[in-house]
């Protein structure tokens, strides 16, 4: 009898649950450091970079794009991207909100196992 009682509420949460339907993307791309021999040429390379991204690897209309990282390795450079749409941001903007402050104790915020942050 519990495990139908169980099974019931379970498909119940389940099917009045609303999916989230927020977008949060990261990704890396790379240009050839050959195509960086000035600032007029990096910047129409960073550009057509972006393009690329922005209509043909994502499905999504994004509201924020940003540079997370920049990295030379050998002759590219890589570039992780973090791409949101208008949920996605809102989302995110809650979650840095949650995030301890410079000014919270260390141990703050952590779980009682510890742990690394990275």
């Amino acid at each position: 009898m519990r495990t139908l009682l169980a099974t019931i509420i379970g498909l119940a949460v389940t099917a009045f649950a609303n999916p989230a339907t927020a977008y949060v993307i990261q990704i890396t791309t790379s240009i050839p450091v050959t195509s960086t021999a000035d600032e007029a040429q990096l910047k129409h390379a960073v550009d057509s970079m972006m393009g690329d991204v922005l209509n043909h690897a994502i499905a999504f209309a994004p509201t924020v794009v940003t540079v997370q990282h920049t990295r030379v390795v050998g002759d590219r450079i890589y570039i992780l991207l973090l791409i949101a749409d208008e949920d996605g941001e809102e989302t995110m903007k809650k979650l840095a909100g949650e995030a301890p402050t410079a000014s919270d104790s260390p141990g703050e915020g952590e779980p009682s196992g510890g742990g690394d942050r990275y």
